[in-house]
C-alpha cells in the first residue's frame, strides 16, 4: 500500500503540520483498547446476578481471560529476544517492554524483597484514568484491575514462572500489582 502525502497531514488550526504515519492508528487502537476492557468488564458483571459470590466468579473470568491474553501477547514480544538469565530478569521485561506494549508506558517503579515478591507500581494506571478519583468509586477499582492480574500471571506463565498477582489501589488512578513467585 502506497503512503498518501494527504493522508499524513493534520489539520491544525487555518494550517497543517506532519504526523508520523500510523499514529492516528495508534491513537486509535488506544482508546478501542480501553472502551473494550470497559465494554467486556460491564458486560460480565451484568450477565450474572448479584451476590457478594458472583463478584468473585466476575473478577475470576476476567483474571482468566487476561491470563490466555498475557500467553499469546508474551510470545509475540519475545520471539526475537534471547532468553532470560533469571526472575529479576523476567521482571524487568515485564515492566519495561511488556508493560509500555501494552499500556504505552513503563512501570514507574519496580521493588523486591529479593525473596521472590515483586511489587510493580504504575502511579497513572490507564486502566483507571476512567474512573473518577473519588473514594466513593474505589470499591469498583477491583473490577478494572483483574483482567492485567491475570496479563501479568499469564505472561509470567508462558516465561516459566508460576505466580499470584494481586492488585491494590490506594489513590486512584495509581495502583500496585504484587508478583508473588510460587517456587516448586
Amino acid at each position: 500500500m502506497q503512503h498518501n502525502k494527504r493522508n499524513s497531514r493534520k489539520r491544525k488550526g487555518n494550517g497543517f503540520h506532519d504526523v508520523e504515519p500510523g499514529e492516528g492508528a495508534r491513537m486509535a487502537d488506544e482508546a478501542l483498547f480501553e472502551f473494550l476492557h470497559m465494554e467486556v468488564i460491564s458486560y460480565i458483571f451484568k450477565s450474572i446476578e448479584k451476590d457478594d459470590s458472583d463478584n468473585g466468579k466476575c473478577t475470576a473470568k476476567l483474571e482468566g481471560m487476561g491470563f490466555r491474553v498475557g500467553q499469546g501477547l508474551v510470545e509475540r514480544f519475545t520471539r526475537d529476544i534471547p532468553r532470560f538469565k533469571d526472575e529479576l530478569d523476567i521482571m524487568k521485561f515485564v515492566c519495561k517492554d511488556f508493560w509500555a506494549g501494552i499500556f504505552k508506558k513503563q512501570i514507574d517503579n519496580l521493588r523486591t524483597n529479593h525473596q521472590g515478591v515483586y511489587v510493580l507500581q504504575d502511579n497513572r494506571f490507564r486502566l483507571l484514568t476512567q474512573i473518577s478519583a473519588g473514594k466513593q468509586y474505589m470499591e469498583h477499582a477491583p473490577k478494572f484491575l483483574a483482567f492485567t492480574c491475570g496479563l501479568v500471571r499469564g505472561a509470567l506463565s508462558n516465561l516459566g514462572v508460576n505466580s499470584i498477582v494481586t492488585a491494590e489501589v490506594s489513590l486512584l488512578p495509581a495502583c500496585k500489582f504484587q508478583v508473588m513467585m510460587q517456587r516448586v
